[in-house]
């Protein structure tokens, strides 16, 4: 007497097997992503140095897509300062009452700006206070008038005598000083204030179809051997191989969608994270200096919102810069930290600290002075079909007396907040 395999639902929403052992095939039923999880935690101790970027997105949690385009939103930051686009000369504004006065500046950004914050002009000076210098000027924005422009009152201006009495006024400033977003400030009976919202900016990405086939015949596979070699062995080679391949696609992809005509099906490449960074970063190779690296670390840890813990994936010429640094203890170097199943030399500033791995892969893809610096807190891995080992049986279709087996995984890698990452560009001072 059979019984049937029954899915049964839990009181909290998960499912158990009942009537039935835990086969691979149930658990597959069950819960689809523990073995997929499991195949990772393998995957995952297979040359992990080799592939830094494939590693660190089966380390960490990665998502399912639905389908083989990804469509995803990334946060950026409002911006925290403006420019003056229209120099102010030191005159009367408009009056507002209680011997309080505003005026209108034209900045590049005004609409980052809302009635009832305080904005700071760090290069100009404020007025006195008692014979004492009260620190750069200061103003409280009180609108936005409709033909453009920032309406603010100054805080710590310089009082102006007229006809009318006492006010306090703007210094002269010039075309281009800068203006910096502080805090804003409320009335005892304000409720409510300007409204807020981040506006995520959709992107899309490809997941592509990575496969590799492994074939071992029916007689090598009884043959006697010197070593220890047998297909399981076969498949640990083919997926270090395959790795290698997802790796380079991740980093230096380039999406597209081609229609092969010989298949008659569309062919979905992905893009790497390379091109999906908006900024980058130049060092002179031959002539890196412990100065240009600490511009380097105030470049990659400030102005994003990133972590303080960042990894720098190097080219062999970009390593071999960093290696001839003299540290000190201003920015140190030298330790050595294991994550995520890799082996990083760890440089740590004071803006913040920098996870340092060669990568071969930057060779071979003719970028042997470059590197990258990754946030993996904000980058994340979709996949839509997990990596999965499926048998062939050849010798039943009457091909070949092999034994096959057929890896595939369709994923791709996306960054979110993407000002957190930054490309590092080599370059040589012959050049």
């Amino acid at each position: 007497m059979t019984s049937n395999t029954t899915i049964a639902p839990g009181i909290n929403g998960g499912q158990h097997i009942s009537a039935a052992p835990a086969t691979t095939e149930n658990i597959a039923q069950a819960s689809p992503e523990l073995l997929k999880n499991s195949i990772d935690q393998r995957i995952v101790k297979v040359r992990p140095m080799s592939t830094p970027i494939d590693q660190l997105t089966r380390c960490a949690m990665s998502r399912h897509a639905n389908s083989m385009t990804v469509e995803y939103y990334s946060v950026d930051t409002k911006l925290t300062e403006a420019k003056m686009t229209e120099a102010y000369v030191s005159g009367n504004g408009i009056e507002r009452g209680e011997g309080i006065m505003s005026f209108i500046l034209r900045t590049d950004a005004d609409n980052i700006f809302d009635i009832s914050e305080t904005v700071l002009f760090p290069d100009v000076s404020g007025g006195t206070d008692g014979g004492r210098l009260a620190g750069p000027l200061v103003a409280y924005v009180i609108g936005r008038p409709q033909d453009g422009g920032v309406e603010v009152v100054p805080i710590n201006g310089q009082m102006i005598n007229s006809m009318t009495g006492s006010y306090m006024g703007l210094p002269a400033l010039a075309q281009g000083t800068r203006i910096v977003r502080m805090g804003r400030a409320a009335t005892e009976l304000d409720v409510q204030t300007a409204q807020f919202a981040a506006l995520p900016r959709k992107a899309s990405n490809n997941c592509q179809i990575f496969k590799m086939q492994v074939e071992q015949s029916t007689l090598a596979k009884i043959a006697g051997k010197e070593v220890g070699w047998n297909f399981s062995d076969q498949e640990e080679a083919a997926i270090i191989d395959m790795r290698l391949g997802m790796e380079k696609n991740f980093l230096f992809g380039q999406r597209a969608i081609l229609f092969d005509s010989n298949k008659n099906e569309n062919v979905y490449l992905t893009g790497g994270i390379w091109g999906q960074a908006p900024r980058s970063v130049e060092v002179v190779l031959d002539a890196l200096t412990e100065s240009d690296l600490v511009t380097l670390c105030s470049q990659a840890f400030t102005g994003n919102n990133g972590s303080k813990r960042k990894i720098l994936l190097a080219g062999t010429a970009l390593m071999e810069a960093l290696s001839r640094l003299q540290y000190t203890k201003v920015l140190s170097g030298g330790e050595t930290k294991v994550k995520w199943g890799m082996e990083f030399k760890e440089i740590v500033s004071n803006f913040g600290t920098l996870y340092v791995l060669h990568s071969e892969v930057f060779d071979q893809c003719g970028h042997r002075g470059d590197g990258f610096i990754l946030d993996p807190n904000y980058m994340t891995k979709y996949v839509h079909l997990p990596f999965q080992a499926e048998k062939l049986d050849l010798r039943a279709s009457g091909q070949r007396n092999t034994d096959a087996v057929v890896l595939t995984e369709a994923s791709c890698v996306v960054l979110r907040y993407p000002n957190s990452h930054i490309r590092v560009i080599g370059l040589s001072d012959r050049e």
